[in-house]
């Protein structure tokens, strides 16, 4: 959104000599939510990533030695799983995005899933039917919260697990891991990420949000992180892990939210 609107006002300013009011600027399309809905781009990188993963795959199973969490240790003997985020990962809530009304809020969230048919972001159904043909345990982490205070149960386990199912991605409950679940799964998927490496050698990591990938990059820090993340601490974060984007970590673009937006 900061973007579409330098453009916009520097597209103003070259025409007519001024730039556009606020106002303006926040009554014109939001070209990011176009962007993912309409253009070529966005599938054909979606469509790179997942072809990327699936030609990596072979090599990453056979190699006992690998994990994609870079401090997971005597895996070895461990069976290889992989840890995908879903929405924008594997879901495209693209459609949701464009008709929804401010504020957001995790009901009105629940409710278009609920009434909506989910579609797929390119390529991902694809993978993960390879994967699972391949040996490789799949696990599906999102943060959408699990509100257990009606009555006890979790109804957006079932809308996200329904959201795979229509998505052409089949799943079951144990597959999927929502925020708030247990009592220690917040939103900070470090903690869901390690649970799985317990018992898996984690050999992919997806996701749309640096937080998919490396842990305490939020402005406001979440249990176990002290600290939040800022821009240039994440900017840091992001190149120490180099080596493991394209090899192991595989990045979904989202331009439309995710921690990037909180962070000073």
């Amino acid at each position: 959104m900061i973007l579409t609107r330098l453009l916009l006002c520097l597209g103003t300013f070259t025409l007519f000599g001024a730039c556009a009011t606020q106002q303006e600027i926040d009554d014109a399309p939001d070209q990011s939510n176009l962007w993912i809905r309409d253009s070529a781009e966005y599938r054909a990188i979606s469509t790179q990533v997942y072809r990327a993963a699936s030609m990596a795959l072979p090599a990453l199973i056979s190699d006992e030695t690998w994990s994609a969490i870079p401090y997971q240790t005597s895996a070895e003997n461990l069976p290889p799983a992989i840890i995908m985020d879903i929405d924008q990962t594997l879901v495209n809530g693209i459609d949701f995005q464009l008709g929804h009304e401010p504020p957001f809020t995790a009901q009105k969230f629940d409710d278009w899933n609920a009434s909506h048919v989910a579609t797929p972001v390119p390529g991902a159904p694809e993978f993960v039917k390879l994967a699972r043909a391949s040996g490789v345990r799949m696990f599906f982490l999102t943060n959408r919260y699990c509100d257990t205070t009606t009555g006890g149960s979790c109804a957006q386990k079932s809308i996200a697990v329904q959201d795979l199912i229509e998505a052409g991605i089949p799943a079951e409950n144990a597959d999927v891991s929502l925020a708030g679940e247990r009592p220690i799964w917040g939103s900070e998927k470090k903690v869901r990420r390690d649970h799985i490496a317990e018992n898996y050698r984690v050999i992919m990591l997806f996701g749309d949000d640096l937080g998919d990938f490396i842990p305490c990059v939020r402005r406001r820090p979440l249990a176990p992180c002290t600290e939040g993340g800022t821009i240039a601490n994440r900017y840091t974060l992001t190149d120490e892990h180099a080596a493991y984007w394209g090899a192991g970590w595989y990045i979904l673009p989202n331009p439309m939210y995710g921690s990037w937006t909180s962070v000073p």
